[in-house]
């Protein structure tokens, strides 16, 4: 089991990585937007979308993945409204690349976010060098 942490992402925010590996899987934790992201304004959801893929890719990078070993995703977003805005924003960072994904609308988020985002890679070049 290799535990990753990038400086390149908001370090975690209780006890436990940014990401697990084992077995040829990277399992990166919830994300959020993080320190510096505005909260409000008319392409807040947007922004904070944007910051939290970047995070997340920033983390898979440390973990020798990418988006493109992404098998599965859960969004949390507040309000079922931003579905559709979250999707667009989605399809145009994995382009082609259709991982297994759940998007749950919920009330609300930690420090007032509006998306939080988990993700689980496989590699099998992970699973060969172990």
């Amino acid at each position: 089991m290799n535990f990753i942490f990038t400086e390149k992402a908001p370090a975690p925010g209780g006890h436990y990585s940014q990401a697990v590996q084992a077995g040829g899987f990277t399992f990166v934790s919830g994300m959020l937007p993080g320190p510096g992201v505005a909260l409000d304004g008319p392409d807040n959801f947007a922004r904070q979308v944007r910051a939290t893929l970047d995070h997340c890719q920033r983390v898979l990078e440390e973990a020798g993945c990418r988006l493109t070993d992404v098998v599965q995703c859960t969004a949390y977003i507040v309000g079922v409204n931003n579905w559709p805005e979250f999707n667009r924003l989605y399809a145009e960072r994995f382009g082609a690349h259709k991982p297994a994904r759940a998007v749950v609308p919920v009330p609300e988020l930690h420090h007032g976010f509006l998306v939080e985002l988990q993700m689980v890679a496989y590699r099998d070049a992970l699973l060969r060098a172990e």
